[in-house]
């Protein structure tokens, strides 16, 4: 049984009714796996580095940074800058992207940049009392020799960083420093306030290390005032300084707030959890292919500073297996993992899932994860081999013939190690002319294939003069051509003798990319000039921290759902600062509309989905985007219909697909399911497509509860536009 038999359309005339009757006799077999609700992270931007992970200070390490240019090496991964202009124009970009206040000049970082400050530092006091160089730390990683002169207890001198502080939450701030100096001497470190103007205040928090030749590190712990008055605004400086001539060279300076929950951010732990999430992948991504994982395991001050392989920057391996593990565990997830085939090997990930899931007596592997702090194995059931590898842009990207070679491989290699781990291999939808990847590398690996992975990032360049209904519907309508190439895949896999094939989507997220100018603004007679929906232009597209990710998510959700388990889980990009899930700037944490419009689904997970037939008007377009043929005649609402495992309750989910619509009065028929007139409405909704919550205000798109009574001359229900509803009946008995 499939989309045909669990989901039945009939076109109808009116744009503002419809009516729905749900038939429980109809089911699917498989119950809604909560996988589909999973999520993904990677380390890009900061997804995992001032988003998942608490440590606050950039560049901690002192590494030297790589920057991107545009473009990727012909190997795959990033292409490195070399060009000053082009980088200066970089520095200015990162220090906008921090949030840094405007009293920064861009020169400053650059001058010390140029001057052999790590990237991200700056001098604290006068240049001319300060002499930086890249120096070498007890590992082989890069350090910084700081030489203060002309110094005094009024005049100290170093190195500082400006950054945002969580003293909403907290005031204390635990420090780890690894350093040394020439000669015995003093460092300070401490924590000030900066003004408006750019000028540094006294320090409000200050502890002082000693150290000699020999490397050492330091743990002092650096508290606020209490009483202190702080706003959201509030710019701090932590600084490194002297106040006696010295000679001293920093490894390391790391700066976490004393909540921190393993290292991770309580806040992203708590919005994590609070919303059960079921399974999460790590550690990408692009990244993964160039990811070597002996490099995050271990005592972490031992661990090595590398260019990040995808993205550009540093990867300070400060967050590794061990800290995936313990945020799973903090969360309540089941973690997975993707592994580096790209310029990793077969032996690598063999290593790895030994050291995930071997027994500390038996494997050398799992000896020395229980030598890292972990006797009992992480029982690591997904395994991803790979990311995007049919790729130009990603690390050791291959052929058709060159991945189904390695996957052959890497499949030998780990199930040897563990036979019950579940592999999935990378599959291709972006489009048919792709085909050939899927049905070759089941021709030649088929006995071995047990699942493929697909990225729906779909969607493509739009600009000024994209109709913006045209680009909403053409997101809310792929739902049902992604069912259409979910069944001919399905045909592949079983053609290749694979009796019970799995999908695994493994990225998702709306995919349009702005390329023209900022519109100038919009149609003064279109009733949504006043928030600029008329023109398209960065601020009034569907993005993933927008409205529309929730429906779009919510849309291929139940496409998953209807496929009776070909789908096996849907992880979702991202966690945090990445795609849409999370946000946090500026050391607040807060939720996009996507994270509430997930966790709206939670109570279907374990349901059985059953039979709906609407009748309601269609959405078309007449334009492709990239992968998105042109919609006709797709239903204006996608219902889902679940029934709960004790048959208690019945959940109806409700996608409001239609661009500028009026609220559609919805008729509700429950069949056979003898419903209470009370039922329970939780709606998700906003007034424009790229409605999204931010920082200032972030609870302006929340789901809203509410209870509303139906009866047989009164069965409606009202669904907003641009909305995510959930209405759950209670079994009445006879």
């Amino acid at each position: 049984m499939g989309r045909e038999e669990i989901f039945i359309h009939r076109s109808g005339a009116d744009s503002d009714r419809a009516a729905v009757a749900v038939d429980v006799e109809t089911r699917l077999s498989s119950p809604v796996e909560p996988d589909l609700y999973a999520k993904f992270c990677e380390h890009l931007g900061r997804n995992i580095y001032h988003g998942m992970e608490a440590q606050i200070l950039f560049n901690p390490t002192f590494g030297k940074w790589p920057f991107h240019a545009p473009g990727s090496d012909v190997a795959g991964g990033f292409k490195r800058e070399y060009d000053l202009e082009a980088i200066e124009s970089l520095v200015t970009d990162h220090d906008y992207h921090r949030n840094l206040p405007e009293v920064i000049d861009a020169e400053v970082t650059l001058d010390a940049y140029t001057d052999g400050v790590a990237f991200g530092w700056m001098y604290a006091g006068d240049a001319e009392r300060v002499i930086a160089s890249p120096d070498v730390g007890p590992t082989g990683n890069q350090a910084q020799r700081v030489e203060t002169t002309d110094v005094a207890a009024d005049r100290p001198a170093g190195l500082r960083q400006w950054t945002a502080l969580p003293h909403h939450r907290t005031r204390g701030f635990e420090c780890r420093v690894k350093a040394r100096a020439k000669a015995a001497t003093d460092l300070t470190l401490s924590l000030s306030v900066v003004g408006e103007d750019g000028t540094t205040g006294e320090a409000l928090a200050a502890e002082t290390v000693s150290l000699d030749e020999e490397w050492t590190t330091h743990e002092p712990t650096l508290e606020l005032p209490a009483e202190a008055d702080f706003d959201d605004d509030t710019v701090f400086e932590f600084a490194l300084t002297t106040t006696e001539p010295a000679n001293v060279v920093v490894e390391r300076a790391l700066l976490y707030p004393d909540d921190h929950v393993d290292y991770a951010d309580p806040e992203v732990i708590e919005f994590l959890r609070e919303r059960e999430l079921p399974l999460l992948r790590w550690p990408g991504g692009n990244f993964v292919s160039g990811y070597h994982w002996r490099d995050g395991v271990g005592p972490v001050d031992e661990r090595p500073t590398k260019p990040n392989p995808a993205w550009g920057g540093l990867e300070y391996n400060l967050f590794g297996t061990d800290e995936f593990m313990r945020f799973c565990e903090n969360v309540g997830c089941e973690p997975m993992i993707c592994v580096n085939a790209g310029d990793g090997t077969p032996e690598e990930a063999a290593k790895w899932v030994e050291y995930c899931n071997g027994d500390p007596d038996e494997t050398e592997m799992g000896a020395l994860r229980a030598e890292n702090g972990h006797p009992e194995p992480y029982d690591v059931t997904y395994w991803e081999v790979g990311n995007e590898l049919y790729g130009e842009w990603q690390v050791n990207w291959t052929t058709k013939d060159g991945y189904a070679d390695r996957y052959q491989r890497f499949h030998d290699a780990m199930t040897a190690v563990d036979p019950d781990i579940r592999l999935q291999a990378i599959g291709d939808l972006r489009g048919e002319q792709f085909n050939d990847w899927n049905e070759h590398l089941l021709a030649e690996a088929g006995e071995s294939v047990r699942a493929l992975t697909q990225h729906i990032l779909a969607g493509g360049a739009v600009d000024e003069t994209t109709d913006p209904d045209e680009l909403f519907h053409a997101f809310m309508g792929f739902s049902e051509q992604l069912g259409e190439r979910f069944k001919r895949l399905e045909a592949l896999l079983r053609d290749a003798g694979i009796d019970d094939p799995r999908i695994a989507i493994t990225e998702l997220q709306l995919f349009a990319t702005f390329t023209g100018d900022d519109a100038d603004g919009a149609d003064e007679a279109d009733p949504h000039a006043a928030d600029g929906a008329s023109a398209l232009s960065p601020e009034t597209m569907p993005t993933p921290q927008t409205i529309s990710e929730a429906l779009y998510d919510a849309t291929i959700i139940h496409e998953c759902i209807r496929t009776g388990g070909l789908v096996e889980m849907i992880t979702h990009s991202a966690t945090v600062n990445h795609g849409g899930g999370l946000q946090k700037e500026r050391e607040r944490v807060w939720a996009d509309p996507c994270y509430y419009g997930h966790a709206m689904g939670a109570p279907l997970w374990g349901g059985t989905p059953v039979g709906v037939e609407l009748e309601c008007a269609t959405i078309s377009t007449e334009y492709t985007f990239r992968e998105i043929d042109p919609v006709e005649d797709v239903p204006a609402l996608d219902v889902m219909a679940v029934l709960s495992p004790d048959e208690s309750s019945l959940t109806l989910m409700i996608v409001n697909c239609a661009s500028r619509g009026e609220p559609v009065s919805l008729s509700v028929d429950t069949g056979a399911f003898n419903a209470a007139a009370e039922v329970d409405r939780v709606t998700l909704s906003a007034e424009t497509m790229h409605a999204e919550n931010t920082r200032d205000e972030p609870e302006r798109v929340t789901p809203e509860s509410s209870t509303v009574t139906l009866s047989d001359d009164d069965p409606t229900v009202t669904i907003e536009p641009y909305s995510l509803t959930r209405l759950t009946f209670e079994r009445v008995e006879e």
